[in-house]
């Protein structure tokens, strides 16, 4: 009994050896060993924790194992016998491995992506930085690149340069459709540092202040000039509006055809959209085409709230274009060819018509005139207004060659019943009227003068500033009026 006890005991642990021997296969392997290798009723082989089927020990392409697996084929305890030795297998990386090259190539190529998009803004970068260099030396030099110092004053140079900016970036934009967006960016970029100026633009003001021990002294405090401080937030609440109309227009029903390019019965490509020829003498502005039936309710009402809204942007950037103009000084250059007759300069008619009736309507005037042309209208405000200062200056004649700025003081005295008064107020009315029906209007003899002789660097900039914008208000109007006049006309043929 007990030699057979003996013999079981070691039959029992020659089990057991070959068992761990298969296990330890399994582990050289690269995988762990399925339940089934290992003795149910022996407890001696721990369970490797959190040992997991995707780890960087599995092997690449055997089948993983896992106890948690439900779609594992029993493994047969012998099932390994039959297999080839490992060394005799051909050397191959692991799944870790393979991620480790993977990852160190994508790494690699981020890292090549992001030096590229680093190269490109160190470039973007360097070309700001000249172009900056170019607006500083063009801002000290006057625009005189010869540096002899005949260029013109500052504030000269600052109006100059954002009327360009404004031509380069709006010139060529002559469609109700969002702006280029690196446009965009040129003119947010540019303006800023044009209007960056405004920042140190500052007047001092007396402030009282209370110390410690109840003493009241007055200090001086800067604060941002008080025409800057009212005007520059409203431009640029107008700049950020008139943008926001541009970009409205990205999804339309409309689109244009270059005059020229089709005839007015052809159509586009593809479309049975109809191009409407305009008769007017803007040959170069492109015709907006609508379809056949006409734009839709919706679409009329988005270019109804939208002109709208342009409409009152520009009559806001008028109006404060109006009141920069009115601060700025009369140049010496304009007073002394002012003409000696404000009724030689007007006319008999005109003249007559001011001053014969006791109740002025400049409207009426100007119905009755029938002005042609912009030509005639611009004509007949520099008139007007030649005229409108020259009865002014007579007003306070009784002052010995008095200067133009003892003119406008000795104004609030002036007897109002005084007759060259009366003309003066009349001529001014006459004037505003006719810049009201006329918008579109060209500058006036004096404003010109006024820009061109103007040394107020914060002046120059809320006139030059509120200028384009009046313009680009205006076209805008002029555009959607444009999509209306060919909607009717399609409309109308239906």
């Amino acid at each position: 009994m007990d030699t057979e006890k003996e013999s079981g005991v070691e039959s029992c642990n020659l089990g057991k050896m070959e068992n761990l021997s298969n296990s330890d296969e399994n582990y050289d392997l690269g995988y762990q060993p399925s339940p089934s290798f290992v003795d149910q009723n022996d407890q001696s082989i721990p369970e490797t924790p959190g040992y997991s089927t995707l780890s960087g020990e599995s092997f690449v392409y055997g089948r993983t194992c896992s106890e948690t697996s439900t779609f594992s084929d029993p493994i047969d305890d012998h099932s390994c016998c039959s297999e080839a030795s490992p060394s005799h297998w051909p050397p191959t990386r692991s799944m870790a491995q393979n991620q480790a090259v993977l990852s160190r190539l994508g790494t690699k190529q981020r890292g090549c992506n992001e030096d590229e998009k680093q190269l490109d803004y160190l470039e973007s970068l360097e070309l700001e930085l000249e172009m900056m260099k170019e607006r500083f030396a063009k801002l000290l030099l006057g625009e005189d690149m010869s540096g002899s110092g005949k260029g013109v004053c500052t504030a000269v140079t600052i109006s100059n340069a954002i009327t360009n900016l404004y031509a380069t970036v709006f010139g060529q934009n002559l469609r109700l459709e969002p702006l280029n967006p690196e446009k965009k960016a040129l003119w947010k970029r540019e303006m800023d540092c044009l209007l960056s100026i405004c920042d140190y633009i500052v007047e001092f003001t007396s402030k009282s202040q209370n110390l410690s021990n109840g003493t009241a002294l007055e200090v001086m405090e800067s604060r941002p000039r008080s025409d800057i401080y009212v005007n520059l937030p409203a431009l640029r609440k107008l700049d950020a509006m008139l943008i926001e109309i541009l970009d409205s227009f990205k999804d339309r029903e409309f689109w244009y055809a270059e005059e020229g390019s089709v005839s007015s019965n052809s159509s586009r490509t593809g479309s049975f959209r109809r191009v409407v020829k305009r008769n007017d003498e803007k040959w170069w502005v492109p015709v907006p085409c609508v379809p056949p039936c006409g734009l839709s309710e919706k679409a009329r009402k988005h270019l109804r709230h939208k002109r709208d809204c342009a409409n009152q942007i520009h009559k806001a950037a008028m109006a404060i274009n109006s009141g920069v103009l009115a601060e700025m000084e009369i140049p010496d250059s304009y007073v002394a060819s002012l003409p000696k007759s404000g009724r030689a300069s007007i006319g008999e008619s005109i003249y007559r018509f001011m001053l014969g009736t006791e109740k002025f309507c400049p409207d009426y005037l100007l119905d009755c005139l029938s002005i042609a042309s912009e030509h005639e209208a611009l004509e007949l405000a520099d008139s007007v207004e030649a005229s409108m200062y020259t009865w002014r200056r007579k007003a306070c004649i009784k002052h010995s060659k008095p200067s133009w700025g003892m003119v406008k003081e000795l104004m609030s005295d002036v007897d109002l019943s005084d007759k060259n008064h009366i003309l003066a107020e009349r001529a001014e009315s006459l004037l505003f009227a006719l810049k009201q029906r006329y918008p579109e209007l060209s500058q006036t003899s004096l404003d010109t003068c006024k820009i061109q002789h103007n040394r107020d660097v914060g002046q120059a900039i809320l006139e030059s500033y509120s200028r384009v914008l009046e313009g680009l208000a205006f076209n805008i109007v002029a555009w959607i009026e444009d999509v209306f006049f060919v909607d009717r006309a399609v409309t109308s043929q239906e």
